[in-house]
């Protein structure tokens, strides 16, 4: 699998003096000309730069405000006016008519990811995977994250390199890093419909951030079984809640490789005890990004993080081959993560492979 970038996460010590700009009372970097304040949104924040006026431009013009005032978390590579005056003569002003407003849409997401990477996390990722770490970002596009030296570069799918001039400017629902060069879609991908708006897609279906983790789950093709045991465990309504709840999600595969008549016989109403015990041992109380639970791990003296599901079950989680999670289950099967970090409105979705068994 393609390895995600959130779900690699870092604490590197590593001294970057490029990002040793100016702090304003709260700590963080001033952008702009403007002090940046970290219980403000990234929207709320990025007005008041007038080094971004043009991105803040595109954000409205592209419907991405409500997206980008919401809870996220969100990492954003923010280009600076002087990165869209420099794209060829004519560009900005064809991206912010009405009509191209789909392909504006698919440039400005390919700056965002859908998590919270400080720099000495991406730092720690590059140095990780030797020297060249692949970034998914929401808009579908793969940019490649390296070291130049001590400052932190991007390379789109045209191969354009951004530099990181100015990081770590926390938010409240994330973090910007000021980059000096527009980031854009591979040829192909730019030529594409975006789906749904460069929102992540799970079993062929959009994932949307304002939609709670059932209203999401029930349109994935992937998670149909999944979807039937929550039913049948009356569970729905508990998911649907505010939470927020942190969501290990098997695919209809896991439960097709369990033993014969194993799924059949949990769905029974008599068996519904046991069911809800199943499917809680998959759920965790609490936003945990797959950079959090990546973060624990590597912070640990035995490089697991060990938590509880809501059901009481102990799990754990490891990070293996410089980036892919793993979650362990009480009876020592270990399932990979293989898609993190699918924000919803009352928590978050990690797609893994496996089902986890209690002991």
């Amino acid at each position: 699998m393609t390895r995600l970038f959130t779900a690699t996460a870092l604490t590197c010590t590593l001294a970057l003096p490029a990002f040793a700009a100016s702090h304003s009372e709260s700590g963080n970097p001033m952008v702009g000309g403007a002090a940046m304040f970290a219980d403000k949104t990234i929207v709320e924040n990025a007005v008041n730069s007038a080094d971004h006026t043009t991105l803040v431009a595109a954000v409205q013009a592209a419907g991405l405000v409500d997206t980008l005032n919401s809870e996220g978390p969100f990492t954003v590579f923010a280009p600076v006016n002087a990165a869209f005056d420099a794209l060829p003569e004519g560009t900005v002003e064809t991206l912010l008519k009405p009509e191209n407003k789909e392909q504006l849409t698919k440039v400005l997401t390919c700056h965002v990811v859908a998590a919270k990477a400080m720099s000495d996390a991406i730092a720690g990722m590059i140095a990780d995977d030797g020297g060249t770490h692949p970034v998914p970002t929401v808009g579908g596009c793969t940019l490649q994250a390296k070291m130049d030296g001590e400052m932190i570069t991007l390379t789109d799918e045209q191969g354009r390199v951004a530099t990181v001039t100015i990081a770590d400017v926390e938010q409240s629902n994330g973090v910007i890093h000021v980059i000096d060069t527009v980031l854009l879609p591979g040829e192909e991908q730019a030529a594409a419909e975006p789906d749904a708006q460069g929102l992540p897609m799970v079993g062929g279906a959009a994932m949307y951030p304002n939609k709670t983790i059932v209203e999401n789950a029930v349109n994935s093709a992937d998670h149909t079984t999944l979807v039937a045991a929550v039913k049948a465990a009356g569970l729905v309504e508990t998911l649907n809640s505010e939470g927020p709840f942190t969501v290990f999600a098997p695919v209809n595969a896991a439960f097709e490789a369990l033993p014969d008549g194993t799924v059949e016989t949990l769905l029974k109403p008599e068996n519904k005890d046991q069911l809800t015990k199943i499917l809680t041992a998959h759920v965790v109380a609490g936003n945990w990004s797959a950079a959090d639970i990546a973060r624990e791990a590597r912070q640990s003296p035995d490089r697991f993080y060990h938590f509880n599901a809501v059901s009481g079950d102990a799990l754990s989680a490891k990070v293996v081959n410089g980036g892919e999670v793993f979650i362990f289950d009480e009876s020592g099967n270990a399932y990979q993560v293989t898609q993190s970090d699918v924000n919803q409105s009352n928590g978050v979705i990690h797609v893994i492979e496996g089902v986890l068994l209690p002991r």
